[in-house]
């Protein structure tokens, strides 16, 4: 199966019709080796410089959201105004790099002491972002 088969596939499943700009915005997210983190302004401005796209960041934005809800991209809140997406969708934590404004992926973190849940609850998994800055 080509690749841009796959993208459409993804798109219709993601409801979505697969456009043009919608399939340029796949490449961008999936045609990678490694891990992607990025704002929607990061990802409508790399689409832009490096495949030669001009989309609306509505339609970026909606197609994001669209990923996200289907389970194909992560939402990371950083603060409450700020928002990165994350193309590896299995939990882990991160390193939030707080003057490149860049999340780095953590593969593993040993937890001593987890508190237990409050009453009626379980604990679901655990995300940690640690924040770092140059020395």
């Amino acid at each position: 199966m080509n690749t841009d088969t796959k993208f459409i596939e993804k798109l219709r499943s993601s409801g979505l019709r697969p456009t043009k700009q919608r399939i340029k915005i796949c490449e961008a997210l999936f045609d990678r080796n490694e891990t992607f983190h990025f704002t929607i302004n990061d990802l409508a401005k790399t689409i832009e410089e490096k495949l030669n796209e001009k989309i609306s960041l509505a339609t970026v934005y909606n197609t994001v959201h669209a990923f996200k809800k289907k389970g194909y991209l992560r939402e990371i809140s950083i603060d409450s105004d700020k928002s990165y997406f994350d193309t590896n969708t299995g939990i882990h934590s991160h390193f939030f790099d707080i003057k490149n404004k860049e999340l780095i992926d953590i593969n593993q973190v040993d937890l001593k002491d987890i508190p237990n849940p409050p009453a009626g609850k379980k604990i679901k998994n655990i995300e940690i972002i640690i924040n770092v800055e140059s020395e």
